[in-house]
This record gives structure tokens, sequence and C-alpha cells, in this order.
């Protein structure tokens, strides 16, 4: 009889952001948030 036993270890890090990468996703989220402001204003109307 053969026993095949499997032992899987998942270590997870969380990810550091450089200062670049922080005003990257700013401007990105800055400019989602307009998109999504100018798409309800045309609604509105």
């Amino acid at each position: 009889m053969t026993l095949n036993i499997l032992f899987l270890t998942i270590t997870i890090h969380k990810r550091k952001t450089s200062p670049q990468e922080a005003v990257h996703q700013e401007m990105v989220e800055k400019i989602y948030e307009q998109k999504n402001d100018r798409q309800i204003s045309m609604y509105r109307m």
C-alpha cells in the first residue's frame, strides 16, 4: 500500500508600493471619479 501525501505551504506577503506607484494610483482614482461624475451629470440633464 502506497500513501502519497503532498504538503503545500502558501505564504502571502503584502506588496509594498513605491512612491511613484502610489502617485500613479492616486491619479488613476482621481480620473475614474471625474469620469463617473461626468456620467452622472449627463443622466441628470
